[in-house]
């Protein structure tokens, strides 16, 4: 495996898991196509593995802290532990700066990790997740889905249509 990296960071909703909007509940947590295998593989060739997400839902009032984090353990349950966890509990009027497009949450989870951004890859399914890894120094790849924007793909500058494909251009 290429050691040009030390870390992967993912987005949660729509890249790791199916997004089911503003999810509180653990039973409708279902992987992504590839999650468990990308995930093994990264973690077998020893590299640090977190998750930056958005979570408007806690800010906007229709999620509680306690419902992400349950959501989040199953996220655990069914992938495997991740070495940090960052998450944005504000809404989008907030003006924070860990809200994706910033690059707040990349950042914190490359320190978290101990790794820098320039050697971080960050794997997401908008715009948003690859503004904030361009703003953090990180390296964006955009994994399309029915969501994603047609002019948020010909902006990325690195697309890879699921997330073993993400593995095949990280060896």
């Amino acid at each position: 495996m290429d050691r040009t990296f030390d870390a992967v960071l993912f987005d949660r909703d729509g890249t790791l898991i199916r997004d089911v909007p503003y999810n509180g509940d653990p039973a409708r947590v279902t992987p992504m196509p590839g999650a468990r295998e990308v995930l093994r593989d990264l973690r077998a060739h020893g590299l640090r593995t977190g998750v930056v997400t958005n979570q408007s839902g806690i800010g906007r009032g229709l999620l509680t802290e306690t419902q992400v984090a349950a959501v989040n353990a199953r996220v655990e349950e069914l992938l495997g532990r991740f070495g940090t966890w960052q998450i944005c509990p504000h809404a989008p009027e907030d003006g924070c700066a860990c809200r994706k497009p910033a690059p707040g949450l990349v950042l914190a989870a490359c320190a978290a990790l101990g790794v820098s951004p320039h050697r971080t890859v960050v794997v997401g399914d908008i715009g948003a997740d690859v503004a904030a890894a361009e703003a953090a120094g990180a390296v964006p790849v955009l994994v399309p889905t029915d969501v994603t924007r047609p002019e948020e793909v010909e902006r990325a500058p690195r697309t890879a249509p699921d997330l073993l494909a993400v593995m095949e251009m990280i060896r």
